[in-house]
């Protein structure tokens, strides 16, 4: 007996989809689960929005489908059980239970733990009670005492959180939520009284709660055709919760933006006290779908007296931060380089600073440049072999930048001049390192007012963002780059 999703739908005529999401939820483990009972008569649960539309043409609720539909409308369709087979995408949802009741909608989709080729009677399907009786609970938790908008919201607001208590996983496990909201709140004040083995002392002053997001991109760019260019994002909140008492409560939320990209193989410190099993479930491994858990992140917690690592993610982004072009070509002592560097429309062009290092290796020093740079500055490293191209804080407006020029080396000296074991003959590459304040490239942010803190006085909420290099390479795309891991620390090792 499981819940693959649940919906609260405001029925709003005018509106252009005829109805607005209030609230969902789904639960990617009885969605697996459902994958496996139903076999190849298994519907995935679409989106909201495809669900809103089918939904509501079903109900007949939409005001430009007035006509009679054989399919819907005919009397061999006439429905008596509030249970519904929703057309989504060319296949059809069932069961769907879902009623209409003073302008809201309440939907959710029971799991069925057989296949549904062909239909197995209502009776035998558990979950389709369970569904009525979370849903009739949700709606007595909004109806009682509710009168303005104001008051249906905060509720709304709440639902997450209760159905972390009283719905895990999917499974129903109380109806009344009212209770569980006074049960929550009855725990909390009894957990300010107790003073937790773990934490030895007090916070006595002004409070405060500070929440940093930090995200480092990796990325190893070719330019070669069967070498594909991989970057990925590794992200960390770090929080430092000033607050008086012995056992506050605070819980931070990380949301995305429409276009954001959905945080993978989170970790969470041991001060989180519940977590939604979508966040736990969304993994690297998996490959990306629309259906991905995509926030709010929510992490109810009690904090630690010390700065604190609240959580760590991955993050697939769709292009890196940089696209660069480096190519090396050797004449007798001398290189020829070429460097095109691009800068994503999409990404912040305000760089706290913003370098590109190019390291020669197995060589001599160098004793003459000879160089043209449509934008920056270039430094020259002669003993270390090494060349700085300082681009500064902005692109210009095309976005992109060029570097080329002939280095001239003299002898070696290998007690002096840097040695490398891959970056032999042609192999080289460029390390970009640069920082942007106030920006993540998946778009995650901390809302400071949706930061919600349980303790006395009322805390300043400081909140900062930042997006840093960390392994960012460019291979000489006229040579064999190496593609392994173990040649990529080698490579560290010398930075």
């Amino acid at each position: 007996m499981a819940q693959r999703a649940v919906w609260l739908i405001s029925h709003e005529s005018g509106t252009p989809l005829g109805g607005i999401v209030k609230f969902s939820r789904r639960y990617p483990t009885v969605e697996k689960r459902a994958k496996v009972f139903n076999g190849a008569s298994y519907v995935p649960v679409p989106e909201d929005g495809p669900f809103l539309k089918a939904l509501l043409f079903e109900l007949r609720l939409l005001d430009d489908e007035k006509d009679f539909l054989e399919s819907r409308d005919s009397c061999s369709h006439i429905n008596k059980t509030s249970i519904y087979g929703v057309p989504v995408g060319g296949e059809e949802l069932w069961p769907v239970v879902a009623f209409l009741k003073n302008g809201m909608i309440y939907a959710c989709v029971p799991l069925v733990e057989q296949t549904l080729s062909p239909r197995p009677p209502l009776i035998s399907i558990s979950g389709i009670s369970q569904g009525f009786e979370l849903l009739f609970g949700v709606q007595d938790f909004l109806s009682s005492g509710q009168k303005t908008d104001s008051e249906l919201n905060t509720k709304l607001s709440q639902l997450s959180d209760l159905l972390l208590q009283t719905c895990p996983f999917g499974t129903l496990l109380d109806a009344n939520l009212q209770n569980s909201l006074d049960s929550i709140n009855s725990a909390s004040v009894t957990h300010l009284q107790k003073q937790p083995a773990w934490k030895t002392g007090t916070y006595k002053g002004k409070p405060q709660v500070s929440i940093s997001i930090t995200e480092k991109v990796n990325s190893m760019q070719y330019d070669k055709q069967e070498i594909a260019d991989t970057w990925q994002v590794v992200g960390v909140v770090t929080c430092k919760c000033d607050l008086e008492g012995s056992m506050p409560n605070v819980t931070i939320s990380l949301s995305l933006p429409t276009n954001g990209s959905p945080l993978q193989d989170i970790l969470v410190h041991p001060c989180v006290t519940s977590l939604d099993s979508a966040i736990l479930t969304s993994s690297s491994i998996d490959a990306m779908d629309d259906s991905a858990f995509s926030g709010p992140y929510k992490f109810p917690l009690t904090p630690p007296l010390e700065s604190f690592n609240l959580c760590y993610y991955t993050s697939q982004v769709p292009v890196p931060p940089i696209l660069g072009f480096y190519q090396v070509k050797e004449e007798e002592v001398q290189l020829k380089i070429t460097v095109n560097l691009k800068l994503h429309e999409s990404v912040k062009n305000s760089f706290e600073f913003c370098e590109a290092h190019i390291p020669f290796y197995n060589r001599g020093p160098i004793t003459h440049v000879e160089y043209k740079a449509s934008f920056g500055q270039l430094e020259v490293f002669r003993e270390k072999s090494l060349l700085v191209w300082i681009i500064g804080q902005k692109f210009p407006k095309s976005m992109e930048i060029s570097l080329s020029g002939t280095i001239t080396f003299g002898a070696k000296n290998h007690e002096k001049q840097p040695f490398d074991q891959i970056c032999i003959g042609g192999t080289a590459y460029l390390k970009l390192h640069f920082r942007i304040l106030d920006y993540t490239l998946t778009g995650c942010y901390v809302d400071q007012h949706s930061v919600q803190v349980f303790a006395s006085g009322k805390p300043k909420i400081s909140t900062y963002r930042k997006l840093i290099s960390s392994d960012y390479y460019i291979w000489n795309s006229k040579a064999p780059a190496p593609v392994t891991y173990g040649s990529l620390l080698l490579v560290r090792c010398h930075n």
